[in-house]
């Protein structure tokens, strides 16, 4: 795959203390939906359980590397890109029953009948319905830094330099512009992101992968709207249920974290120390951690913690 860095997937792991076997690159596949776009999934293979990973809104299932390297060797991962993102197709309807529809495609696809699913931001929406929807599939149920009712105003930054992007020379060039708005940003993640999520435009500049479309202001509406229904659907979940925040999160509080959780049958939530949004990227390690004892059935349900 032509933004595959081994090199640089290496040195970050290995900073953020992830350990890992070797750095081969995951399979590239590609599963058709029933009248809608075709989707790509990064297949880490493995012989272990099957897990499903979604990454957030307009970043790639890329976003999963160095938590799919700590965990490959045990499971058998599967990052998804969400429509209109990465390397699958763009589409005209990009709501969470569509979102979810694909992931069912890709599931039979995969001859999967249960699986554990993963979801981050808006990846964490997409799991969550594909779970209501299909109990029958679903293992257990993971969402990392969503709740039915997030501090939308803390994305403003970040969403602005999204849309007002238009274009670069380099990915150095993006890295300086993405840096200077959120200086405490790593320079060393950020690029290995960068060249993750962007792409050469018919002018040669460099251009985002994800369908601008989806950032209408109307699309947001609709996901939280969306986000806010899951508050009355949840507590009829069977699953086990884990909420990972990031422990500086500044769109999840601990009190949206503890509430949400609570209404779940079996759930749990944690803090992952030293982790804004972004946690699969800014702490892999403790979020694999967490992941696989989760799995394992080692992280109590607040129901049974004291």
């Amino acid at each position: 795959m032509e933004d595959w860095h081994p090199e640089a997937l290496a040195a970050i792991a290995d900073r953020l203390g992830v350990a890992f076997g070797d750095v081969a690159p995951p399979r590239s596949r590609r599963f058709r939906t029933k009248g809608g776009p075709d989707i790509n999934v990064l297949d880490w293979g493995g012989q272990g359980p099957p897990a499903v990973l979604l990454h957030g809104g307009s970043l790639t299932a890329r976003t999963w590397d160095y938590v799919a390297l700590a965990l490959r060797a045990d499971f058998r991962l599967l990052a998804l890109d969400l429509r209109g993102h990465g390397a699958s197709d763009w589409a005209d309807d990009y709501s969470m029953e569509s979102h979810a529809s694909d992931l069912v495609a890709v599931v039979d696809g995969l001859g999967i009948e249960r699986t554990r699913l993963v979801g981050m931001s808006l990846g964490g929406m997409v799991a969550c319905e594909f779970a209501l929807c299909h109990p029958d599939r679903t293992e257990s149920l993971a969402m990392v830094d969503v709740v039915p009712r997030p501090l939308f105003a803390a994305t403003a930054r970040m969403r602005a330099f999204m849309t007002g992007f238009r274009g670069a020379a380099t990915v150095e060039e993006v890295v300086e512009m993405a840096l200077a708005v959120s200086p405490r940003s790593d320079p060393e993640r950020l690029s290995y992101r960068m060249r993750t999520l962007l792409k050469r435009g018919d002018d040669g500049r460099l251009v985002w992968k994800c369908d601008q479309r989806y950032r209408r202001p109307s699309d947001y509406a609709m996901v939280l709207r969306h986000l806010a229904g899951f508050e009355a659907r949840v507590p009829d979940m069977a699953a086990p249920f884990l909420l990972a925040r990031g422990g500086e999160s500044l769109i999840v509080t601990e009190e949206a974290a503890r509430d949400f959780t609570a209404r779940f049958p079996d759930g749990r939530w944690i803090n992952i120390a030293g982790a804004g949004h972004r946690v699969q990227e800014d702490n892999p390690y403790d979020l694999a951690e967490a992941l696989s004892a989760f799995w394992g059935g080692r992280l109590p349900s607040m129901t049974l913690a004291p």
